[in-house]
């Protein structure tokens, strides 16, 4: 088993041992894949979806008996992307096994043949092509399904961020998808997404080709209790304290967002000398630091909008949770232009994702933005 020297990762997945909970949400998750049930998980970004689903891809039956593919195509803006990003994930998911595997995989999919290359320096395959030469994407995704149906064992394929299909300037994305995977009979699908709002409106809404096509599942925070023993375990095994109040001010202030909780506990645990404990006041600086460590960013961020929807946004920021952001007494309180540029620069807001809107209620996409917001046009932050 590999062992990290922070065990409190940021990126990527490791192994189980560095994996918090998600017991239950493993289990619905697995069986649905081993089941061939498509499903749906809808989460905040950064909220452990991809975790989850490598999690469950490093199941030892899954692992044992599956291909699995994992794509991420949140930077996909057109059809010819999504099967760039796809066809370069199944090559580069299959290029370990040789280049028989590589070679087959160019013979299947002869749309993409011009893609085969070998690497000056090393002689192995490469996938090289341009987005651009991607002529005819319809008929390179028939022919990558068509490939993951002749696999001589079951396919699982992830995509992550699948709510950005529905903003590609082709407008039978959905359809042509939809008509391909519910022919799939060796492929199953997770299709991961972020946005709340267009994942419902794909796959609830019943004049979209997705309706009721796959189960749906929820993803939430981890419970504060098992996330408690989980960074206790952590530090103790290394000679390191925390204590429960330290972790509990964490997790309240980030409400269990599991990337932010992490990035946080990743440099106090680097902080916290061998034989000693973290402390809240230590806690605390860390997180000024995290926070003014993206000073710069954050400014250029703000810079690049308009005078309303900075002045919403900052509202928003020393809020934390704004509700009725359109009713008199928030635009009174904020001194906002009117309800009506409030909404305009919302929605704007939400396009852009520099803000969310979970059940009316709204904030700072980025936590660590929103206590930037706060410590610099409101009135601070602490733990």
């Amino acid at each position: 088993m590999k062992i990290l020297k922070n065990p409190f990762i940021v990126s990527g997945y490791v192994s189980a041992d560095y994996f918090c909970d998600r017991e239950v949400e493993t289990e619905e998750l697995t069986q649905a894949l081993v089941n061939g049930r498509n499903t749906v998980i809808v989460s905040p970004r950064r909220m452990g979806k991809t975790g989850l689903i490598e999690h469950c891809f490093h199941q030892e039956r899954i692992a044992r008996e599956y291909y699995t593919f994992f794509v991420d195509i949140y930077a996909t803006g057109s059809l010819k992307e999504l099967v760039f990003m796809l066809g370069k994930h199944i090559f580069d998911t299959l290029k370990p096994k040789g280049r028989k595997f590589a070679e087959g995989f160019f013979a299947a999919i002869a749309s993409l043949r011009p893609a085969f290359k070998l690497d000056a320096v090393t002689g192995e395959p490469v996938f090289d092509i341009g987005i651009g030469e991607i002529r005819r994407p319809e008929v390179s995704l028939e022919e990558l399904f068509a490939y993951l149906e002749a696999a001589d064992k079951p396919c699982l394929v992830a995509i992550d961020e699948f709510q950005q299909i529905a903003r590609y300037p082709e407008k039978n994305v959905e359809a042509v998808l939809r008509t391909h995977i519910q022919k799939c009979t060796n492929t199953t699908f997770v299709f991961a997404g972020s946005q709340r709002h267009m994942m419902q409106n794909i796959f609830f809404s019943a004049s979209r080709p997705f309706y009721q096509s796959a189960s749906f599942m929820n993803l939430g925070p981890i419970a504060e209790e098992a996330y408690r023993r989980f960074v206790q375990r952590h530090f103790r095994q290394a000679g390191k304290e925390i204590s429960g109040e330290c972790i509990e001010r964490i997790y309240t202030l980030f409400e269990g967002h599991t990337w932010y909780m992490q990035s946080m506990l990743n440099r106090l645990y680097e902080q916290t000398a061998k034989g000693e404990g973290a402390t809240l006041e230590e806690a605390d600086i860390v997180l000024h630091q995290t926070v003014n460590a993206q000073q710069a960013m954050y400014q250029n961020m703000v810079a690049m909008l308009s005078e309303r929807q900075k002045e919403l946004l900052f509202a928003i920021g020393k809020e934390g949770r704004a509700r009725e952001i359109t009713s008199v007494d928030f635009v009174t309180r904020h001194g906002l232009y009117s309800s009506s540029s409030v909404q305009s620069a919302a929605r704007q807001l939400l396009e852009k994702e520099f803000i969310t809107k979970e059940e009316n209620v709204y904030q700072v996409y980025d936590r660590f933005f929103g206590l930037w917001l706060a410590e610099t046009y409101g009135t601070g932050y602490r733990l």
